[in-house]
């Protein structure tokens, strides 16, 4: 989606509607063997005039000490030309939206289960969800019979990330992925931060070279994350796979490797086949201090058993499993009661992809809708 003509605030507010982070989700380095993207598509991206959503301003990031650094580190850990690296980064652009659109919301406002569900479970997403699977059903049978992923659980992150293709972003991913690695905004957190995108920048240009592109030509969200599933550039090398069989891993043109390669991700992320994902669950009293406040804010995995829950005065609306693990799960509705569920490991591995709870429950309950729509 292009948003060129329109005005600066409206810019930022319909990338943020548009797209959900992800970067949390993708940033390992992988040693497994190089993927190649089709010749094809590649020929044709370079070709094709683009208008990317910002596309920045000059910086000559050459001069940047950090940049220099990293460059060094390049040539003496994967043997790039430096020549080459410093013409690439004279070329980079800043881009100031990425800094205004990756900085964290303003304290003081309440989460809002019910307002973020209203964003991703509504009927353009709901019928665009119809026909994609209606389009790929086989592809999703076989991923799913392959890697014990349901479906629904596929589309269901496929439609949050980019409405199945339709928004898939228009940054140049080396300006957005330069931009934050070496200026990121001033939070708490920035060094952490700076580290990991500089980490993605690093399998950006290690990408590129394996698949023989021009880094250039890579487009994706303000955050640097790339084609149908919205996967960072270090997930790509790690996660895609050639779902299709065509010798090649394609992301951004083909959906039956986008939907092999969601499949692949959650498994290498603790999904288990044939297991539930999440059931309603109740707090007894819902005062602070009565024992169940412990279970909120821990890490996102599912390490208590039902007993330990139980006893801390959690109710389950229905009998889960008893030897299975479980995390509670607090979807805030503002000023209204917090909705809680019980997440299974299967739930914890799709906040793996992006990590908050709102967006995991998306997905679920997005899967359902599409199933349902299609008489399911």
């Amino acid at each position: 989606m292009i948003f060129k003509q329109a005005s600066r605030s409206a810019l930022l507010v319909s990338l943020l509607l548009a797209f959900a982070p992800h970067t949390d989700a993708h940033a390992k380095h992988s040693k497994k063997k190089p993927l190649a993207v089709k010749k094809s598509s590649a020929a044709k991206l370079r070709k094709v005039a683009f208008t990317p959503d910002d596309q920045g301003e000059f910086a000559n990031f050459t001069q940047w000490k950090d940049v220099s650094d990293f460059i060094d580190m390049m040539v003496a850990k994967h043997g790039f030309d430096r020549a080459e690296l410093e013409s690439l980064f004279r070329k980079a652009r800043y881009v100031e939206t990425t800094i205004q659109l990756i900085k964290p919301a303003p304290p003081g406002k309440p989460k809002n289960w019910h307002a973020y569900r209203a964003r991703f479970i509504e009927p353009v997403r709901i019928n665009a969800g119809v026909a994609f699977w209606d389009a790929h059903a086989d592809a999703l049978a076989r991923a799913e019979e392959q890697y014990g992923v349901p479906a629904e659980i596929i589309v269901g992150i496929i439609g949050v990330e980019t409405i199945y293709g339709r928004n898939t972003g228009s940054f140049r991913v080396l300006d957005a992925l330069t931009t934050l690695a070496f200026d990121y905004p001033n939070t708490s957190n920035r060094s952490t931060r700076m580290e990991f995108f500089r980490g993605e920048l690093e399998q950006t240009l290690l990408f590129a070279r394996e698949s023989g592109i021009d880094p250039f030509s890579l487009l994706g969200s303000y955050a640097g994350a790339v084609g149908l599933p919205q996967f960072m550039p270090g997930s790509i090398r790690k996660y895609a796979v050639d779902f299709d069989g065509d010798g090649t891993v394609d992301l951004r043109n083909s959906p039956v490797d986008a939907i092999g390669s969601v499949a692949h991700f959650l498994v290498e992320h603790g999904w288990k086949r044939g297991e539930p994902i999440a059931f309603p669950a109740a707090i007894s009293g819902n005062e602070p201090g009565r024992g169940w406040d412990m279970f909120i804010g821990q890490p996102l995995e599912a390490k208590f058993t039902l007993d330990e829950l139980k006893g801390a005065g959690i109710k389950p609306g229905a009998e889960p499993p008893h030897d299975m693990q479980y995390g509670l799960v607090d979807l805030q509705n503002g000023d209204e009661a917090t909705e809680y569920w019980l997440g299974t490991a299967n739930f914890y591995a799709i906040t793996k992809y992006n990590r908050s709870f709102f967006y995991a429950m998306s997905v679920v309950e997005l899967g359902r809708a599409v199933r349902s729509a299609r008489g399911g």
